[in-house]
């Protein structure tokens, strides 16, 4: 390894190679799990595409392997390595061209960083719900957000990539050149290099009426029924995120309900009525920019902590009784365990006709169709609870998976971050062509994390 470290820092004369012994090596392997952090050997902070392939090549030339990291959000250690970490997060310019509506972002961006630059031009795209995230791992995954129900996956929004391939060159991907590698990259990008720019298509935004409504837990099902309403009015610029937590502050756990309306806040509280006549015991909805939306969910979401992410699917309309049976196995959780109400389950009310107006095979995207996404953060603090939190994460989300009226091959998005999925089942026929590109842009599996060869990803 030291001979490695030593042909980094003498190959790199630029890029910060940061080693154990360096006083900000603790801060460079930090991970938004605590659990997923791994000492790597070595983190290289890379300032341009050259460096990358730099560093792909010392990895390669002594058999060392690397990961990715952008925001480093992964909760499956997809960020994380005990060989070379490639820190993409001195790659954050951010271009707006406004008369073209497209935003070029760095590959080591946060949503934040996207959202504020392209504010100053009243213009949005699809990003997450969470502003903290990389937008990296969002992207090259698919990408819903709260912008979906008006123009896709954030995939769908995508021009261009540029990337850095296995053997050091560097490419761009998009409908016109190397367009097989870029169908590959929307949903399984992870797996093929490193992206170091994400261009994407932007749409004017104006501010948005929404916020947070807090309900008591004996609200639940009418909360559900509530957001079922409101759903079937068939008007996708409603989002309704509904779910439940014990926010930081608060007694006990309590329903939330992430409401917003792309729109005015008089016509936003005429059709968000039902909820509001439920009776929230905080209502925290107003008029705010399409930045502030963004960050809504950014509470309870920081840094710290050990995390589990979790995935699974159902159709609409929400059954009460389904919703009510996974909060008594969350209570039932909490009761018996430490530290772990902070856990968040939620169920995604986006409107998804316009991502299914995109033919399935047009993109890598394993997860177009008529059913919607089940979210979990499980979240805990003792090491000692490993085992039995990410085996609640299973639980929660098998008991949905059996009762959401979805074929269990169907996995949400979320599934990728769980634990060890077959590839057959999450790609289903794409599987096979995806393995013939991973045979042609990485046949020695230099990107490892995700390699769609093995019967598992």
């Amino acid at each position: 390894m030291a001979a490695a470290i030593a042909s980094l820092k003498s190959k790199l004369p630029g890029a910060e190679v940061i080693t154990p012994e360096a006083p900000d090596y603790e801060q460079s392997i930090k991970r938004w799990s605590d659990a997923c952090e791994e000492r790597a050997a070595a983190v290289v902070k890379v300032a341009n595409e050259d460096e990358v392939a730099g560093v792909l090549a010392v990895a390669q030339e002594h058999s060392i392997p690397i990961a990715v990291l952008g925001g480093g959000h992964s909760t499956s250690g997809a960020s994380s390595t005990e060989g070379i970490v490639i820190d993409l997060r001195k790659l954050q310019k951010v271009s707006v061209d406004p008369d073209a509506k497209t935003i070029a972002a760095g590959g080591g961006c946060t949503w934040a960083q996207v959202d504020v630059e392209a504010a100053k031009f009243e213009l949005a795209t699809v990003g997450g719900t969470v502003s903290h995230t990389g937008i990296g791992g969002l992207t090259l995954g698919g990408g819903y957000g709260f912008l979906s129900p008006r123009y896709g996956l954030t995939i769908d929004n995508l021009i261009s990539v540029r990337i850095v391939l296995a053997d050091g060159s560097c490419v761009t991907a998009s409908e016109k050149e190397n367009p097989d590698l870029f169908w590959g990259i929307r949903g399984a990008g992870h797996t093929f290099g490193v992206v170091t720019e994400f261009v994407y298509r932007a749409f004017e935004q104006g501010d948005v009426f929404a916020g947070p409504l807090i309900f008591t837990p004996d609200k639940l099902a009418q909360a559900v029924e509530a957001a079922n309403d409101i759903f079937a009015l068939d008007i996708p610029d409603i989002v309704i995120v509904l779910g439940f937590t014990q926010r930081p502050g608060m007694p006990g756990p309590v329903v939330i309900a992430f409401s917003a309306y792309n729109g005015p806040e008089a016509k936003g509280r005429e059709l968000l009525k039902p909820l509001f006549d439920v009776g929230p015991v905080m209502d925290m909805t107003r008029t705010m920019p399409y930045v502030e939306v963004n960050q809504l969910m950014n509470e309870g979401q920081d840094f710290g902590g050990r995390k589990q992410f979790g995935g699974s699917t159902f159709k609409m309309p929400m059954n009460p009784a389904d919703v009510s049976a996974v909060f008594e196995m969350y209570l039932r959780f909490c009761e018996a365990h430490e530290k772990v109400s902070e856990t968040a389950v939620i169920w995604e009310n986006f409107h998804n006709g316009k991502l299914r107006e995109v033919p399935d095979d047009a993109t890598a995207f394993p997860n177009r169709g008529d059913y919607y996404n089940v979210g979990s953060v499980v979240k805990w603090y003792d090491p000692k609870q490993d085992v039995e939190c990410r085996q609640f994460s299973r639980q929660i989300h098998a008991y949905i998976f059996e009762h959401g009226g979805v074929p269990k091959t169907k996995a949400s998005e979320a599934v990728r971050h769980v634990s060890r999925t077959k590839a057959e089942d999450l790609f289903g026929d794409k599987v096979h062509k995806l393995r013939e590109l991973k045979k042609k842009y990485d046949p020695k599996d230099v990107f490892h994390k995700w390699d769609v060869r093995r019967r598992s990803v």
